[in-house]
């Protein structure tokens, strides 16, 4: 997954040392219920859309942006899910991030559901008796995102 200039000008600095970053991840449905996926191109995981937000990005807008990048599919966000902390992550190259992780859910609006850049090997729509093995945490934000609508969820 190809980091943020700002991300890699902070890694001059820093080198490959413990990085909060701030992120979006997507629940998004169509009008039939089933939940659009990618397969990782860095780890070859099954994930709900995701992505780092660019400085002083709004994070619904950041998503939105993630997830036509990455899919093709245009989505709008209708609500916060939870918000959490991830991580530590460490990445093939030695680099450590933890992310602050604002998870929406969001409602399909057009596009079709694609692999439109190198961060993902397939794209597709799952029904939620169908989905492959996830990335730990995402099958709890599916959860999270399709049950009655309630304050977001976060750890106390």
């Amino acid at each position: 997954m190809p980091a943020p200039d700002y991300v890699l000008k902070l890694r001059e600095k820093i080198g490959n040392d413990p990085l909060w970053v701030p992120g979006v991840r997507g629940v998004v449905v169509d009008d039939s219920g089933r939940v659009l996926l990618a397969r990782r191109a860095d780890n070859r995981q099954w994930a709900l859309i995701s992505g780092m937000l660019d400085p002083g990005e709004q994070p619904a807008r950041g998503l939105v942006r993630e997830i036509f990048e990455e899919t093709a599919v245009v989505a709008e966000p209708e609500r916060v899910v939870s918000v959490g902390a991830v991580g530590p992550i460490t990445y093939p190259n030695g680099d450590v991030c933890e992310f602050l992780d604002v998870v929406f859910l969001c409602r399909y609006v057009s596009g079709t559901a694609r692999v439109n850049d190198d961060e993902s090997i397939a794209v597709g729509w799952f029904g939620l008796d169908e989905l492959p093995d996830l990335m730990p945490g995402h099958l709890t934000s599916i959860h999270c995102a399709l049950a009655p609508a309630e304050a977001a969820h976060f750890e106390p």
